[in-house]
């Protein structure tokens, strides 16, 4: 049953309402991009023939069409949530890391925009974490019983974005704005086109599986080599999940400080091959679907830096049952009741978790 204890509102968007829209800072072309999972948000102003292309590339999911009204309500505080998923499907571009055993969510942020539009909040949720996954509609038609106790990413294998979407807005009583997934192969891609990302790692980071062998110094990784930091838990801290959302983490800070710095206003080739790469790499939900909507959604995001996030892993502990699996911690709900009134997540929340004894912390900066 949807939650309604967040009262009435109206629908927030991207654009109109009352929001009181950002002055516009330069002319052309504007790309920001945001990724752990891979969070991309692109925007644009120009030729009406790449308009019309990139437009083409988008893919977008009816969350709203799929779930119905059997969700939290849309209360109107002036804060924005978005679902950010990457995900680990080893189909088509992506079977070189794996047998393709169907999509998964492999990473998984909610990313809280506050109201004042300076400050962002990013939650990651591990990918074994039990939750209670509520009934969900599937791809082909069927709908799939809830369930008491499934591992987080199952969700986005069981129902796809609608069904990730769903067990979040369950388990937070939060409704996600929007929804955004990226996947291995555009990730990869984006980052290649970027010309890299700097890092500096503190510790030698070796992982066979995610093939991955940095020395301590400072990196520019290209996209085969950001794709292995992002999916590395063997070669740092525990060797854990909680490990490499820590790595997650520091790689998205970077990008945002790298994409500031690249000068994409003086490389229009450089600007158009991002453009077309991050149109092509993500699906978003309908309410983004568009170049418009997205360029939106970016104007709102721009002046947010890396030091304007606070970023956090959900407050979890080994699962009494079963060592090899998480379960959140009763102050997970203090973290979701901050994000819902719109106030910064409390320090208290976050303290005795998992996620803050991973020994991968300050690994990557």
């Amino acid at each position: 049953m949807a939650d309604d204890s967040r009262g009435g509102r109206r629908r927030r968007s991207v654009q109109g309402g009352r929001r009181r829209k950002p002055r516009t800072r330069g002319r052309g072309w504007r790309i920001a991009a945001w990724t752990g999972a891979g969070v991309v948000l692109v925007g644009g102003a120009g030729a009406g023939f790449l308009w019309y292309k990139f437009n083409g590339n988008l893919h977008a999911v009816d969350i709203d069409a799929a779930l119905g009204k059997d969700r939290p309500a849309d209360v109107d505080n002036g804060s924005l949530d978005i679902l950010v998923l990457g995900s680990d499907s080893r189909a088509g571009a992506n079977s070189k890391y794996g047998a393709d055993e169907g999509a998964r969510s492999d990473t998984a942020m909610i990313i809280h925009v506050y109201a004042e539009g300076k400050k962002a909040s990013v939650v990651s949720i591990p990918r074994d974490t039990l939750v209670p996954r509520p009934e969900c509609p599937t791809p082909d038609g069927r709908t799939s019983p809830a369930v008491q106790r499934a591992m987080f990413n199952e969700a986005y294998s069981v129902g796809g974005a609608a069904c990730a979407v769903k067990t979040v807005e369950a388990m937070t009583k939060i409704r996600m704005d929007h929804y955004m997934e990226v996947d291995f192969a555009g990730f990869q891609k984006l980052i290649d086109k970027l010309g890299g990302v700097e890092v500096t790692t503190t510790k030698p980071i070796r992982d066979k599986w995610s093939h991955l062998n940095l020395e301590p110094g400072t990196h520019t990784l290209d996209g085969e080599q950001s794709l292995g930091l992002v999916r590395t838990r063997h070669g740092v801290g525990d060797g854990g999940d909680l490990g490499r959302i820590k790595l997650q983490q520091a790689f998205i800070k970077a990008l945002l400080d790298q994409v500031k710095h690249v000068g994409l206003l003086s490389s229009p080739s450089k600007l158009y091959g991002l453009a077309d790469t991050a149109t092509k790499s993500i699906t978003t939900d309908k309410g983004l679907g568009s170049v418009d909507k997205l360029h939106g959604l970016a104007n709102r995001l721009k002046g947010i830096g890396s030091s304007d996030m606070h970023m956090v892993t959900l407050p979890t502990t080994a699962d009494a049952k079963d060592p090899n699996r998480l379960v959140p911690l009763p102050a997970a709900d203090e973290v979701w009741k901050a994000l819902n009134a719109d106030r910064p997540i409390p320090d208290s929340a976050l303290k005795g978790s998992a996620g803050s004894k991973t020994g991968a912390d300050g690994v990557v900066k």
